[in-house]
């Protein structure tokens, strides 16, 4: 079946006739950006998607019985990979836009907002964040789940994410302050058994945790005990507020006992010394910068340690942090991260005779997309348009009256296209956003849970 529009609903009733496992797609005609080192960009090529996973990539494919997708004027990317996002507090969007620093979000939103939640106050926050994320061509979303109160806490967070299709990375983590159960780690091993049974499946499991003591005491910072509960369930760890002196001195000591590894993701990475990021590269530990919080919240030096890193070796994965005050989208982390480096990269060389050191377009959505999924663990899953990978794609108009006439396929994706150009979103073979809309949603029903939920959450008092 050929079809021209190329997200027509004609074509989504042809998919949606086939049971998931027999369904074969054809994306015929695209300006494909593989983001796999050896396939580049294709144009005018082909994409072949058989169930959840891409079989085959090139000019002239043959269509058999697909559905086939005209794609002409249209660019497939990757799907884009956020390795951390606090996605309970998205209920909680931009209620502190100009957070003065981290002091003022630790107190407003960790000791305050966060120990009220119920188990259904995360099931809507997380819900909410992950089907934000798709809409936006996030397909991957690490969720660092720091508010596990209870099990139903847990459960309910993990639900969330399994709900919406979304392939979600569960980093479960204790709260900061208030009242709970104490029922972390501990409670990580029922957690797994009952929702991470298998090793092909949508949603992985993390461990998530601390740096060092300063915010919350000695039992949520990273050291050989929970590398132990990490290894023994045989599972990646996420450390998040990893910045500063204290910080570089805790990566030494994670170094000396053998606890870093490239199961390890350290999250900011702000203003760390050169001692501790030699040591990261020499371990192979992944990074998730998060260039907007570190400006906004002003972590450290506030700048992003993408220079740090590129220099030991390390290519990061992007990330979108809090969104009490900070954008949703992997766009603007791109576009963040692109712009800073470059400022700094042409200052440092001002009024000298040396050359800028600066990223590129394609340094950044491979940012966003490969190595974010090798940050999450999942390199090999997904993060790249490589036959054999699992079909995480995004259809991006480039015909569209703020991209026309294409004519850089990844200039145009990192520098000007927003979520109004992706007109589909596949994950896993599945499609997520259709024609310009997230699928399967009722939006009245979610703005009403989210409203209530925001409600209770602003007037009940903190525990």
């Amino acid at each position: 079946m050929n079809v021209n529009d190329t997200t027509s609903a004609a074509v989504l009733e042809q998919l949606r006739r086939r049971p998931a496992e027999e369904r074969r797609i054809l994306f015929t005609g695209a300006t494909i950006v593989t983001m796999d080192p050896d396939l580049g960009v294709i144009d005018h090529g082909d994409l072949l998607v058989e169930g959840d996973t891409i079989t085959a990539v090139g000019p002239h494919l043959s269509a058999g019985d697909a559905v086939v997708v005209d794609a002409t004027g249209a660019i497939l990317s990757p799907g884009f990979v956020d390795t951390h996002r606090h996605a309970w507090e998205a209920q909680l969007r931009r209620i502190m836009p100009d957070v003065d620093d981290l002091g003022g979000y630790v107190m407003s939103t960790l000791a305050g907002y966060a120990t009220v939640y119920r188990p259904e106050d995360m099931y809507i926050g997380t819900r909410l964040a992950a089907l934000t994320a798709i809409d936006s061509g996030i397909t991957t979303m690490l969720d660092f789940s720091h508010n596990s109160r209870t099990r139903e806490h847990s459960d309910a967070a993990i639900e969330a994410l399994r709900d919406t299709g979304i392939r979600g990375v569960h980093a479960s983590m204790g709260p900061h302050f208030g009242d709970w159960d104490r029922q972390w780690p501990g409670d990580l091993t029922r957690v797994k058994d009952r929702y991470f049974s298998s090793d092909d499946q949508l949603l992985t499991l993390r461990l998530a945790t601390l740096a060092t003591d300063e915010i919350a005491g000695p039992a949520l910072a990273y050291g050989p005990e929970l590398a132990r509960v990490a290894e023994d369930l045989g599972i990646g760890v996420s450390v998040d507020a990893v910045f500063g002196t204290s910080s570089s001195e805790a990566i030494l000591r994670w170094a000396k006992d053998g606890i870093l590894s490239p199961g390890v993701t350290l999250i900011h990475a702000t203003g760390l010394t050169p001692e501790a990021w030699k040591a990261m590269g020499d371990t192979g530990t992944t990074v998730a910068l998060a260039p907007t919080s570190d400006a906004q919240i002003g972590l450290e030096t506030a700048i992003p340690a993408v220079d740090e890193a590129l220099s030991v070796g390390i290519r990061p994965g992007l990330s979108i942090d809090v969104e009490v005050a900070l954008a949703s989208d992997m766009f603007t982390q791109m576009r963040a991260l692109h712009a800073i480096q470059r400022m700094r990269a042409v200052n440092a060389a001002y009024g000298t005779d040396q050359q800028p050191r600066r990223i590129t377009t394609h340094d950044v959505l491979d940012f966003a997309t490969l190595q974010g999924a090798r940050t999450n663990g999942l390199a090999a899953a997904t993060g790249s348009l490589t036959p054999g990978k699992k079909a995480d794609l995004l259809v991006i108009q480039a015909e569209d009256l703020n991209n026309m006439p294409l004519n850089d396929p990844i200039g145009t994706v990192v520098l000007g296209s927003d979520a109004r150009n992706i007109s589909a979103v596949l994950v896993n073979g599945e499609p997520r956003k259709w024609n310009g809309h997230v699928l399967d949603v009722d939006l009245s029903a979610l703005r009403r849970e989210v409203h209530a939920s925001r409600e209770y959450v602003l007037n009940t008092p903190a525990a």
